[in-house]
């Protein structure tokens, strides 16, 4: 690729990767859900994620490993369950253990150009197809305690130039939207960057019985490995715990060095 061509393709990519970060439909998941439980007990709000996937089904005959999938070269990158998490709620439009073709994987990002028109959107889509995407793969993760919940989605790619351009386009777009930054990662500083979303508000506080949903903080991460883009994305209720979603995103990098063993 040129030099001309590459600085086109970035500027295409940084305008629709912002849109796209924004909406939440492309890296570290698309959605969260969060349920109150326990309505017998009254004299807190109480938490949990969704119910977890918990049973095969002919569509996912993999769901109920407890530790996730590992029947394709992708999911094998995925982390196993790490010792004190289950899986987690199902992503919105998948399950919590998931992978789509290459195809698509393409047409997801393809979506993420619908606020361009004419000459733009066939330009961008070119771009998209020029990516040699191979394939993405999402798992979803909770803690035993039901404080965090994340999601780690990857990304595969032909062109390790193209992926490290992903990454430094998502790190300066956060960097632009002035988000708080998250933990470093330290054995993965140059390719890895985590960002905190604005200080969650608690929501006023109403004596009708009702119970209430804390606030919630969410935290985005970005990394990369050669030709793989990862995205985490993590919520949880006050206090959250940064430092154990950076040790998510390290142990999954880690796990794409030697996917052959388990965490």
């Amino acid at each position: 690729m040129s030099e001309k061509s590459g600085s086109r393709t970035r500027r295409i990519l940084k305008n629709v990767l912002a849109s796209a970060l924004v909406l939440g439909l492309v890296g570290g998941g698309v959605a969260y859900t969060v349920v109150t439980v326990d309505r017998a007990d009254r004299t807190a709000p109480t938490v949990a994620w969704e119910k977890p996937t918990a049973t095969a089904t002919p569509e996912d005959p993999a769901a109920g490993i407890h530790r996730g999938r590992a029947s394709t070269p992708l999911s094998r990158l995925l982390l196993p369950v790490p010792d004190g998490y289950g899986l987690g709620a199902d992503i919105r439009g998948y399950g919590n253990d998931d992978e789509v073709s290459a195809v698509r994987a393409a047409a997801l990002l393809k979506e993420t150009g619908k606020g361009f028109y004419g000459k733009k959107r066939r330009a961008y889509e070119k771009e998209v197809d020029r990516l040699g995407i191979q394939g993405m793969a999402m798992r979803s993760y909770a803690r035993g305690d039901s404080s965090l919940q994340a999601e780690v989605l990857i990304l595969r790619m032909k062109d390790k130039k193209m992926v490290r351009e992903f990454f430094e386009t998502r790190k300066e777009f956060s960097e632009f939207l002035d988000l708080r930054k998250g933990p470093k990662i330290q054995a993965y500083a140059k390719r890895s960057a985590c960002y905190l979303g604005p200080e969650p508000e608690e929501p006023a506080q109403v004596d009708d019985g009702e119970d209430r949903t804390p606030a919630l903080q969410d935290m985005i991460c970005s990394a990369y490995d050669g030709e793989v883009m990862v995205s985490v994305r993590a919520y949880g209720a006050a206090p959250f715990d940064a430092k154990a979603v950076a040790g998510l995103v390290e142990k999954q990098l880690r796990h794409i060095e030697s996917p052959g063993e388990y965490v």
